[in-house]
């Protein structure tokens, strides 16, 4: 796919999934900016795929929301691609889950897509044209235990895609989200009290996932690749699992 002339910010990018979606961007031909918290990660990545140096905050905060979009436009003239993919994750149930970690991954996982979303839509509106795809999960559909507040929040992701995307789809803003299941990232690991094994994660997959392996994160950038692209020009408000299979049971 041609992304040629086009500037796509991606929250989230200096691991993981949004580092996959950045590099598989740049590789389209794309204009990346990279958002993330972690500068020397960040850093690494855009030095990686050639992309201007990083900007770098806590989308849960607004006004940082706010300052790169309108840095974005100085530095590029537009913005086409928005992925909000930035966010965290609490192991906890409801007991264990503290006032101060339920703010926490709100902010960074709900707050982050609106502010980002809200800052992004009037420059889009403008250009009459853009694209919004926010990381959903499977278990903002279906729930797991031991992750309240994850799945709340990935639940919450779901809707503001749905309704955003029936305000602005005159707008021509197309706005989606990618919900992948088991992936291969650093996220992964922290869902558990000990690190996982190789060996750990291959009895996972084999146990609960139908095609009886992780995702790896390219794998699900590559979705997110389709759904900014004019390929997909006939989606919006839509929820793309990406599961091997989970969900389907």
């Amino acid at each position: 796919m041609d992304f040629q002339d086009y500037v796509v910010m991606i929250t989230g990018a200096a691991s993981g999934m949004g580092a996959a979606t950045a590099r598989e961007f740049a590789a389209a031909g794309a204009a990346v900016v990279i958002v993330d918290r972690n500068q020397e990660l960040a850093e690494k990545v855009a030095a990686g795929i050639g992309a201007p140096s990083p900007l770098v905050g806590d989308v849960s905060d607004s006004a940082f929301c706010d300052r790169v979009v309108e840095q974005t436009i100085e530095r590029h003239g537009r913005l086409d691609v928005l992925v909000n993919c930035a966010g965290i994750i609490v192991q906890a149930d409801a007991l264990g889950t503290s006032d101060q970690d339920w703010r926490r991954i709100m902010g960074a996982n709900v707050d982050g897509v609106f502010f980002m979303s809200r800052a992004a839509v009037p420059h889009m509106q403008k250009q009459g044209k853009g694209a919004i795809i926010n990381f959903g999960s499977i278990w903002g559909s279906v729930g797991a235990a031991g992750v309240l507040a994850y799945c709340a929040t990935k639940g919450a992701v779901h809707q503001i895609t749905r309704a955003m995307a029936l305000d602005h789809v005159k707008d021509g803003i197309r706005i989606n989200a990618v919900c992948p299941g088991e992936v291969n990232t650093p996220m992964l690991a922290s869902e558990r009290p000990e690190p996982p094994t190789p060996k750990d994660l291959k009895k996972l997959a084999e146990e609960t996932i139908p095609m009886a392996r992780l995702a790896e994160p390219e794998e699900v950038a590559q979705v997110v690749v389709f759904l900014a692209s004019d390929a997909a020009s006939y989606m919006t408000g839509s929820l793309v699992t990406v599961d091997a299979g989970y969900t389907a049971r």
